[in-house]
């Protein structure tokens, strides 16, 4: 049996709490390589994004990620951009008003997609500055590697 979707009260928190107090194209790098390394010791086939303020910082695609990974991390991360919160929760949303992101919003699915594996890279009093995005896992994975990295990088000194 699949794990159930966290709520939207679960992601709301998750974005409260994982902010940066700057981000820098050094973070980026940083974040990056923790999340190629994360996928390396699982044999994950992602791809992995990272981008400030429209400017792709570190894009990498391991061992058995294939082309549309990239479209997925596109559609993803556009969502991101759009609605400031994590892809996740933007289509979890959706779920918990009894409906799905592509009907609720009638937005292109080959533009948007609600599903799990970007978040927003948040500056604390600041807000949205870029996106980190994974994909090639199933959805519920890609978010939690993205959010497992955020932790590790944030709880360094």
């Amino acid at each position: 049996m699949a794990a159930p979707f966290p709520t939207v009260a679960e992601l709301t928190a998750e974005e409260a709490e994982l902010q940066f107090r700057s981000f820098t194209n050094d973070d980026a790098w940083g974040l990056g390589c923790a999340l190629v390394a994360a996928a390396r010791e699982v044999a994950a086939p992602v791809a992995v994004e990272v981008t400030r303020n429209g400017h792709r910082l570190f894009s990498a695609a391991l061992a058995g990620a294939t082309p549309d990974n990239a479209s997925w991390i596109e559609r993803k991360s556009r969502v991101v951009h759009r609605f400031g919160h994590s892809s996740l929760l933007v289509g979890q949303a959706s779920r918990e008003r009894g409906t799905t992101f592509e009907a609720e919003l009638g937005l292109d699915p080959a533009r948007y997609a609600a599903h799990g594996g970007a978040f927003p890279l948040l500056v604390r009093d600041v807000g949205p500055v870029g996106v980190v995005a994974v994909s090639g896992l199933p959805q519920l994975e890609d978010h939690r590697m993205v959010v497992a990295a955020l932790r590790a990088r944030l709880a360094r000194p």
